[in-house]
């Protein structure tokens, strides 16, 4: 008797691995699903990639890890249960996670972006492939103790809720975002934009948000933080230009102006030019261009750019909605009317 409740106890140990892995890891992506921003994933890695195909919502609105939530789920349950008939509901659950977890892995290698958690989860699967088979063959009808069950059924609740609190529980934006949101007028929304002007993705995605913002000039206040790469020749020079720009009252100007003139324009001189057309005062600009404290405020800017979990460019916040890389028009105004009407509410 000892004996048989040993093997159930084994049985149901193997059963249960796979089935929390696949939980935690399921559980972890449905909150970077559903956040506007991930919360455990890196982003701009495999998982935004894989988030952004056909295959992350088989059906519509329904995110592929809350699958994988019911599916592990189900097994776990089924896991716990004593008898012949849950073993072999058991076993069916694995074969379909094991399949839809093999073509999955299949399915990254082609797409050549791996997602870590989709990996846990999609071995999981596999694994809970043989977990099953080997309690069909081997444990058969050991039944292990109930504390021992009561201990497996509770860990799954746990795999799952934790994450899911955590994740949910995490500040939907960076603190440093959060406060330039805070310092925007109440019925505004507040766009933070990370720039590099001579960054040709910046460009063309400016070139799509600047008449979002016109069209919504009294319900948007846009804060630009300087975010100049070392690989664009001209990006510092044209960094220090828009500072004191923004220092002596043509900020938005002086913005329009360096990310449409050509590339080659955005030497010393050619900003100087700019600067002169708009109407800043010469002599001014020139002293804030030379000035310690512009090159203090470009390096502040970075800082807050590493603050907000920045890693490529153009990155830009509207509201809450955090864009990396280049964006369409429909995007950007999507995101935008959502973040004036809640700034309305």
């Amino acid at each position: 008797m000892r004996s048989g409740r040993a093997i159930g106890a084994i049985g149901l140990a193997l059963s249960l691995v796979p089935v929390l892995a696949g939980l935690v890891a399921s559980a972890m992506l449905a909150v970077d699903y559903l956040r506007p921003t991930p919360v455990f994933c890196v982003e701009g890695g495999g998982c935004e990639a894989l988030k952004h195909t056909a295959y992350a919502m088989p059906l519509p609105g329904v995110p592929l890890p809350f699958f994988g939530l019911a599916g592990f789920l189900a097994i776990g349950v089924a896991a716990c249960w004593p008898g012949r008939r849950a073993r072999l509901v058991q076993m069916l659950l694995s074969v379909g996670a094991g399949m839809v977890g093999g073509a999955l892995i299949l399915l990254q290698m082609k797409l050549g972006h791996l997602c870590p958690y989709c990996l846990v989860a999609d071995t999981s699967g596999l694994g809970a492939l043989l977990a099953s088979s080997a309690r069909v063959w081997l444990a058969q009808d050991a039944v292990p103790p109930l504390p021992i069950t009561y201990t497996g059924a509770g860990t799954m609740v746990a795999s799952l809720a934790v994450p899911l609190i955590v994740g949910f529980r995490a500040p939907p934006t960076p603190p440093v975002i959060a406060d330039e949101m805070a310092r925007t007028p109440a019925g505004e929304a507040t766009i933070v934009d990370f720039v590099d002007f001579e960054c040709p993705f910046c460009r063309m995605t400016h070139a799509e948000l600047e008449p979002l913002v016109e069209a919504h000039a009294q319900q948007v206040r846009v804060v630009r933080r300087q975010m100049p790469l070392r690989m664009h020749v001209h990006a510092m020079d044209a960094a220090r230009a828009a500072c004191c720009g923004e220092q002596l009252g043509k900020g938005d100007a002086m913005a329009n102006a360096l990310f449409t003139a050509p590339e080659d324009d955005l030497t010393p001189e050619g900003c100087e030019k700019l600067a002169v057309s708009l109407g800043v005062p010469l002599d001014a600009y020139r002293n804030c261009v030379k000035s310690q404290a512009t090159d203090a405020l470009i390096e502040a800017d970075k800082a807050e750019f590493k603050a907000a979990g920045g890693f490529a460019l153009p990155t830009i916040w509207i509201g809450e909605t955090r864009f990396v890389g280049a964006q369409t028009r429909e995007e950007l105004e999507k995101a935008l009317d959502k973040a004036i009407a809640h700034a309305g509410s």
